[in-house]
C-alpha cells in the first residue's frame, strides 16, 4: 500500500433485518446513498458489481460510510461477514471506483417544482427519518404525494425488513401526521 492511501477499517453489525449485514466504513466513500436492489442495477458501481459477484447477494445498499449487504437464506453471516469486510477494505483501499459516474439524484432531491407540502416532508425525511434510518443501514426516500397519502420507497436493509411496517406506520407515519396535519397515511412503494 502507498504511503498516500489510509488504511480503512471495516466493521459489521447486524440490523433490525435478520438477512441484512452493515458493514461501517472508517470514512466517507460517497456523497449521498445509492440503492442497488439487483445486479443489473448495479452496473455504475463497481462495487457493488462486486459484491454481486456472490451468487448468494440478493441486494446492495451504499450509505455515505456504510455499505449494507442483503443475502439470500442459504448462507449464513458467520461464513460471510468477515470475508465481505476484507473485501469491501480492500476495495477501498485500492482506491477503486465506488461510483462509475455521477449516479442520479435520488428522489429525495428538492425541486422547485416540488408544493410546499412536498417541500416540507422532504424536509423532515432529510433531517430526522434518513439518518434515524441509516443507523440501521437503510434508507426511505420520497415517492409521491397524492390526496393526503404520502408514499415512501424503504431501501437498503428496510427493504423487505420485518420491522419495515412498524417503524412506517408507527414512527414515520405519527412523526409526519404531528408535522403535517394533513398527511392522512403513509404508505410504501
Amino acid at each position: 500500500m502507498s504511503h498516500n492511501q489510509k488504511s480503512v477499517q471495516v466493521s459489521f453489525e447486524a440490523t433490525p433485518n435478520p438477512a441484512t449485514m452493515k458493514f461501517n466504513l472508517s470514512q466517507q466513500i460517497i456523497e449521498s446513498a445509492q440503492d442497488f436492489p439487483s445486479a443489473q442495477a448495479a452496473f455504475i458501481s463497481p462495487l457493488a458489481t462486486k459484491l454481486f459477484g456472490f451468487p448468494w447477494t440478493s441486494s446492495v445498499f451504499i450509505g455515505p460510510n456504510f455499505v449494507t449487504v442483503t443475502k439470500q437464506d442459504w448462507v449464513e453471516w458467520e461464513v460471510l461477514a468477515e470475508p465481505l469486510s476484507g473485501l469491501i477494505r480492500e476495495h477501498i483501499e485500492r482506491g477503486e471506483a465506488v461510483l462509475s459516474e455521477a449516479a442520479p439524484l435520488t428522489s429525495s432531491d428538492f425541486d422547485e417544482n416540488d408544493s410546499p407540502v412536498v417541500k416540507q416532508i422532504k424536509q423532515i425525511l432529510n433531517s430526522e427519518i434518513r439518518p434515524a434510518v441509516a443507523m440501521d443501514g437503510g434508507d426511505i426516500v420520497f415517492s409521491y404525494y397524492t390526496d393526503g397519502i404520502l408514499a415512501l420507497q424503504m431501501k437498503g436493509s428496510c427493504a423487505g425488513c420485518p420491522s419495515s411496517t412498524a417503524t412506517l406506520k408507527q414512527g414515520i407515519e405519527a412523526r409526519m401526521q404531528e408535522l403535517l396535519p394533513e398527511i392522512k397515511e403513509v404508505i410504501s412503494v
